[in-house]
């Protein structure tokens, strides 16, 4: 039996479109997008399955993408489950008079494999043989135990109306464009209406622009359905000098009942940057309540445990 493959790189022009709001930069809900399309054609390519996205961790985004330079995104596969498939994802871009390409963003994509009725079905086993293939699926490995922390830290936290933080909400049908291959509404495109919300958070809060640098804990719950309410709540936490971190709750539901589930939670940091793009710093958020002061403590714990994790990946 001949073995599939365990990469792919897409690679494609970044169009005017794909710009965001202000400045010549593309989106980062965009690049979340690209990782997603690239990231479930590997791991279909590897399972001979339908693929779901289950998780999407450490999304680093370490400079911008400009329209019109050329993009490469590689995923490969470098750890599997039972039915589960971790992704590494490395976004890198070049200006195409140069063809120079230059890391931009990456980030640990988990994809699960399900049959026909939806339910999970076993994964080819891949095996590491060389030293960075070891050295990857150990990590990968190391950030089992450590998205668990994060997400028993995640989902400790109350949001309520005794929160006093900045928030913003957005409301919207979830339409026919936005459809993945399983007729559902395609995990990217989540994620691109999280990085929106959170832009929009960061902006509101700060009057200025904002940019992108992690998001992290993505956790998709259940699909979302085409045609149902979606509701994209961004609530601030944190104030860091130059950042702000904002979580994100995705909630959909049947317009017929109004009933609201949630589909998708993580959080997000953005830092403020003025007219010209440079970093800037950031109108400092004091918490009122004491649910305000716990998710405070909330986004400081997180920030220690990526701390570790960065710790343990140069261990």
């Amino acid at each position: 039996m001949t073995t599939p493959p365990r990469s792919i790189t897409l690679r494609f022009l970044a169009a005017p479109t794909e710009v965001a709001t202000l400045g010549g930069a593309v989106q980062g809900g965009r690049i979340l997008e690209w990782i997603d399309k690239a990231a479930y054609a590997c791991a279909v390519g590897w399972s001979g399955s339908y693929c779901v996205t289950a998780y999407v961790g450490n999304i680093k985004f370490t400079r911008s993408i400009e329209s019109g330079h050329l993009v490469e995104v590689e995923a490969r596969l470098v750890h599997t489950g039972r039915s589960s498939m971790h992704i590494q994802c490395t976004v890198s871009s070049a200006d195409p008079r140069t063809g120079q390409f230059t890391e931009a963003s990456n980030c640990l994509i988990i994809f699960v494999a399900v049959d026909d009725s939806g339910k999970p079905t076993t994964v080819p086993p891949w095996k590491p043989v060389t030293a960075t293939d070891h050295a990857e699926s150990e990590e990968a490995v190391m950030r089992i135990g450590l998205r668990a922390d994060i997400e028993e830290a995640m989902s400790k936290q109350s949001y309520t109306d005794a929160g006093t933080a900045p928030e913003s909400l957005t409301r919207f049908l979830a339409a026919p464009t936005d459809v993945n291959w399983g007729g559902k509404t395609h995990g990217g495109t989540v994620m691109r209406w999280i990085d929106e919300a959170a832009y929009l958070c960061g902006t509101s809060w700060n009057g200025t622009p904002c940019v992108s640098v992690y998001a992290g804990g993505v956790r998709f719950y259940r699909p979302i359905q085409i045609g149902h309410v979606v509701e994209v709540d961004a609530r601030l936490l944190h104030t860091g000098a130059q950042t702000m971190h904002i979580s994100v709750h995705v909630r959909s539901g049947d317009p017929r009942t109004r009933e609201m589930n949630l589909t998708t939670h993580c959080l997000t940091v953005v830092a403020a940057v003025d007219d010209d793009g440079a970093a800037t710093a950031v109108r400092q958020w004091v918490p009122q309540s004491g649910e305000d002061r716990n998710l405070d403590a909330h986004a400081r714990e997180l920030i220690a445990l990526r701390d570790r994790a960065r710790i343990g990946a140069l261990a």
